[in-house]
């Protein structure tokens, strides 16, 4: 048990020698380091997932894990070991505001990989069809590639066949107006095969002929046509089959899928708080209870130890003013005046102290 509590001792950044003549403090400095120990294990989880999800690597991931939650515990014991007790509540806040600040970053930081592991499940499902949605747009992109050109021909199809509709129309019609002619119910309204039914009758073999014409070389056109719409159809085909599936799985995507499932559903929007509260909370634990904690025996030993080695440096300055004075005087004037003004910045500067 005394292993544990002197690990947890050093976790906390305490001086373990100082603690011991404090039994008051122990527990509270136990408590801090375990909470800065254990904030440094959810960040290696953190990191070894996140780590995971871009390198699909155990080994990899482990290692990058290893030295995040290494470095957010270094960097959560400095900023609790760096804390000062104060009589001033005021001045304690504003030096502990920006350690606030830093630990609630840390904390969001660290929180996020692990609501993507806590939200797999919802991810999955919401990167399918994130996959989905991709395909589509990137189908409709293709057809859209090559929709232009199917319509212009196939437009021109249209007008192709409406041509020889029409030209065989207007063929029938004069077909029509002869065989009225020739039977004496149209036309000159006379029965006989005369000079009018002939001239009506080559008007219509003429016709027939450009209508020959055109249907073999408008054919030709529709054939062409829609051999160039069935080839346009099978690339569309093969660029569509041939697009990748499966590339939403990396880190930014399981981000982005967490953020819709966050804007789509509102159980899921308030647990991610409650995730993130919650780290903010574990992060930030440390800082609030050395902040809200009384000055205690290891707070006043600390200081005492502190203003001696204050002393001793006050000390030292005096010392060496001392023997600067010394020196000065055997000096020219202008030499010494040199000297004391140096002294005189030297001992403002050690007031401030």
């Amino acid at each position: 048990m005394n292993h544990i509590k002197n690990f947890f001792w050093l976790c906390s950044g305490a001086n373990k020698s100082l603690l011991e003549q404090c039994p008051t403090d122990a527990s509270k400095y136990a408590g801090i380091g375990a909470t800065v120990f254990f904030t440094g294990v959810f960040a290696a989880l953190a990191g070894f997932y996140a780590m995971y999800s871009v390198f699909d690597s155990v080994w990899i991931a482990a290692l990058a894990g290893l030295v995040w939650g290494t470095m957010i515990f270094n960097l959560d014991r400095y900023i609790v070991s760096s804390m000062r007790k104060r009589d001033n509540s005021i001045d304690e806040f504003k030096i502990a505001f920006p350690r606030i600040v830093l630990a609630v970053l840390i904390a969001i930081v660290i929180s996020k990989p692990l609501e993507m592991k806590i939200f797999d499940k919802e991810i999955q499902e919401e990167l399918v069809k994130m996959e989905l949605e991709n395909q589509k747009l990137k189908q409709d992109l293709i057809k859209d590639k090559y929709a232009d050109e199917v319509s212009m021909l196939k437009a021109e199809v249209v007008i192709l066949k409406d041509e020889i509709l029409t030209k065989t129309s207007y063929r029938d019609s004069l077909r029509l107006r002869a065989q009225l002619e020739a039977d004496g119910t149209g036309g000159t309204m006379r029965r006989n095969a005369g000079p009018i039914y002939q001239i009506k009758k080559q008007d219509a073999d003429k016709v027939e002929v450009e209508l020959t014409q055109l249907t073999t070389t408008n054919n030709e056109r529709i054939k062409q046509n829609n051999e160039r719409i069935r080839v346009i159809n099978e690339d569309q085909q093969d660029a569509i089959a041939s697009l990748e599936e499966g590339l939403f799985s990396g880190l930014a995507a399981r981000m982005e899928a967490l953020s819709r499932l966050t804007k789509s559903s509102t159980a899921i929007w308030i647990a991610n708080w409650f995730i993130i509260l919650l780290f903010i909370a574990i992060e930030t634990a440390p800082v609030f209870v050395k902040l809200l904690s009384p000055t205690g025996p290891y707070d006043y030993k600390l200081e005492a130890i502190e203003y001696q080695f204050q002393a001793e440096l006050l000390k030292d300055r005096a010392l060496v003013n001392k023997m600067m004075k010394k020196k000065a005087s055997s000096m020219p004037n202008y030499e010494k005046e040199f000297v004391d003004d140096q002294l005189e910045v030297g001992l403002a500067s050690g007031s401030k102290f």
